[in-house]
């Protein structure tokens, strides 16, 4: 690769200050993570989809209006950055194949909403990030892209179903990436990569569509808070076409952290499997208590409240009754192409019924207000680990699948058995990678959940955290 005056692992809110500056040219920048994906991403399959002369023609867009301003803070906030985005959203011109060998490759006619925040922010497009067949599992280990890898360990999944999103972070193969979370596709990776991944409150980013009875939402892996806090500021745009949408935040996520930190804060802990028979992994045990210590140690104060969660027996199959019609890709590909997993959930979805279907909305929106009443009466900030267990090795989901397809998915509970619960209740939810697992050399990841639209106070408390247990030198040896 050649020389460039840029870190690849400089911050995003950094870089863009830098090219505003004029330090740095994003043609520079666009050749830099051009020739780290060229040298990285055949080993670790991060990127579907490359559009080199596409990335080069915006840089050069974005370095000739940093040349002709007069007023550089006028610019967009993130112009020149690069962004890649995830197979699952939709980019003018480039195909989207969900994941699937059974999506058409017909380019897209128009930009997916979030894309266009994206863009009017100045963010150059880098490309397309593996997923899982429709984001339906959490890691990508497919007949259409592959399989993609851990950048800490290839023979670690990166997590998913934002996998590429996360390698291509992690690696320094982006400074950013868009992502998506369904049940926890971007807290996972977060975890698995050792990244920054915030899911958003329930309708304060809007996607084209609401996704899965409003279960999944978009946001961005990072490795820094304010990168996470800078991104949201773009994303959380009041949408007047959406559904949901709520009026755009009165003061920006980036100024809430230049607020003084909150203290005494009332913080539960959930460090046991919500679901019986999962056993959490003793380093992700250590990585709730080294965050309990330092939350402590900035004077909050730990509850001995218990969460107010529903029995598993009963939250899981709603959810799975609203998740199998999500997860089934209905309409986007060919039902005779797609996975065995995926067309096994198809199958279910057809075998439920309306009347089943509704019954288990409505079980859902009784678990979520709950528990959100339950958690508002008794925490200010929940903390649990992200996964119960360590990025496990690839094709370790694969256990029984030929006699039970679905079993992918049941082999990947301990991945999302703390994450999905919040999508259910649309709490923001927030991955920190706080630990490293000596052993295996892998990082390991902390949640932090807040009473919904309290985005504010999950940044200001992570970036207390970031600063008593740094992470953002922490880098995968092989990059």
């Amino acid at each position: 690769m050649t020389h460039s005056p840029v870190d690849p692992f400089t911050p995003a809110v950094e870089l863009a200050a830098a090219i505003r500056r004029k330090e740095v040219s994003p043609v520079e920048v666009a050749d830099l993570f051009l020739g780290r994906m060229d040298e990285l991403d055949p080993r670790l399959n991060a990127f579907c989809h490359r559009a080199d002369d596409d990335v080069r023609k915006a840089a050069a867009a974005a370095a000739d209006a940093v040349v002709r301003t007069d007023s550089p803070e006028d610019l967009p906030p993130f112009l020149g950055v690069p962004l890649p985005v995830k197979d699952l959203a939709d980019v003018s011109g480039w195909p989207t194949t969900h994941g699937s060998a059974g999506a058409a490759r017909t380019p897209a006619a128009a930009s997916d909403p979030v894309v266009r925040r994206f863009t009017d922010a100045g963010f150059v497009l880098l490309g397309k990030t593996t997923t899982s067949e429709f984001g339906s599992l959490p890691f990508t280990e497919s007949p259409a892209l592959g399989i993609s890898r851990s950048p800490w360990n290839p023979d670690r999944t990166p997590g998913g179903s934002s996998s590429g999103a996360g390698s291509a972070v992690a690696a320094g193969m982006a400074p950013v990436s868009h992502a998506e979370d369904g049940g926890g596709s971007i807290r996972i990776p977060a975890s698995c990569n050792g990244l920054v991944g915030l899911k958003p409150t329930r309708g304060l980013v809007c996607d084209a569509v609401v996704e899965v009875e409003g279960l999944a939402t978009s946001g961005v892996l990072t490795r820094t808070v304010a990168d996470t806090a800078a991104a949201l500021d773009v994303l959380a745009r009041h949408d007047p076409g959406a559904w949901w949408s709520p009026p755009a935040p009165r003061t920006s996520f980036a100024a809430a952290l230049e607020s003084d930190a909150p203290t005494g804060l009332r913080i539960g802990v959930l460090a046991e499997s919500p679901v019986d028979g999962i056993r959490v992994h003793p380093a992700c045990l250590a990585a709730v208590d080294v965050t309990l210590r330092a939350l402590e140690a900035a004077g909050h104060h730990l509850v001995d409240t218990p969460p107010p969660l529903p029995r598993a027996e009963e939250l899981v199959p709603a959810f799975t009754t609203l998740w199998n019609v999500g997860g089934a890709g209905i309409g986007l590909a060919d039902p005779d192409r797609i996975e065995p997993h995926n067309r096994a959930l198809r199958e279910a979805a057809r075998a439920t019924d309306s009347w089943a279907y509704a019954e288990g909305l409505r079980r859902t929106q009784e678990f979520s207000r709950r528990i959100v009443e339950g958690f508002v009466a008794g925490f200010d900030l929940l903390v649990t680990p992200t996964m119960a267990c360590l990025p496990p090795l690839i094709g370790a989901w694969r256990t029984g699948v030929d006699d039970d397809p679905l079993r992918a998915l049941v082999n990947s509970y301990p991945m999302g058995v703390f994450t999905s619960v919040f999508n259910v209740t649309g709490q923001p939810a927030v991955s920190l990678p706080v630990h490293h697992d000596e052993a295996t050399g892998l990082p390991v990841g902390v949640q932090l959940v807040a009473a919904p639209w309290r985005e504010d106070l999950l940044l200001q408390v992570s970036r207390t955290l970031e600063l008593a247990l740094p992470w953002a030198g922490r880098r995968p040896p092989a990059c």
